[in-house]
């Protein structure tokens, strides 16, 4: 299964856009433990309305036909999830870092996935894909197929088709914010 490609390529004003309202520069951890002297903060380009519905946009091109389900881990992928089911009126779950130790202990929430269901990923920013790649295993586990993973963000140091396996896109790498790959 290949993910649909936005052609020419990435939009530069959505870059701009993104870059204007989310890249922080100065001294950071990132989740992989890697400093890096800037920081592209997902809350800043998903808690506004007007970008997030243009990512939402954006994220929907790159759908495969037949996705039966979107998927997002909490709690950045959240907003963007949920933008992308109302833009594409399809249903969404919530991949839990961990099991809540009380009410249901869910790792999954929402509607039941039901087996063979095929699910794509959402994700914000992509530094590894660990994060994304043990929601991937989690809604295997479920039974459901993971179709593909389709994130804002790439930020790793090769751009590959593929995530851990997994079919890959995503909007935007690290050199369309005016970033030189050798952050």
């Amino acid at each position: 299964m290949v993910l649909m490609s936005l052609k020419p390529g990435p939009d530069p004003g959505l870059a701009s856009r993104v870059r204007e309202a989310a890249l922080l520069e100065g001294d950071f951890v990132l989740s992989s433990g890697k400093r890096s002297r800037f920081y592209v903060d997902k809350y800043l380009f998903s808690t506004e309305p007007v970008l997030l519905g243009e990512l939402a946009s954006a994220l929907s091109a790159r759908l495969p036909e037949g996705t039966g389900r979107l998927a997002g881990v909490e709690l950045g992928a959240v907003p963007l999830v949920a933008a992308v089911s109302l833009h594409e009126g399809i249903p969404y779950c919530i991949v839990r870092k961990g099991a809540k130790d009380y009410g249901t202990a869910n790792k999954i929430e929402g509607r039941t996935l039901r087996a063979g269901e095929r699910v794509v990923l959402i994700e914000d920013v992509v530094t590894t894909g660990s994060q994304v790649l043990r929601a991937a295993a989690t809604l295997e586990e479920a039974g459901a197929e993971v179709s593909g993973i389709v994130a804002v963000l790439d930020r790793r140091d090769e751009e590959s088709a593929r995530l851990g396996g997994y079919p890959f896109g995503a909007l935007l790498r690290l050199e369309n914010l005016g970033i030189s790959s050798g952050h």
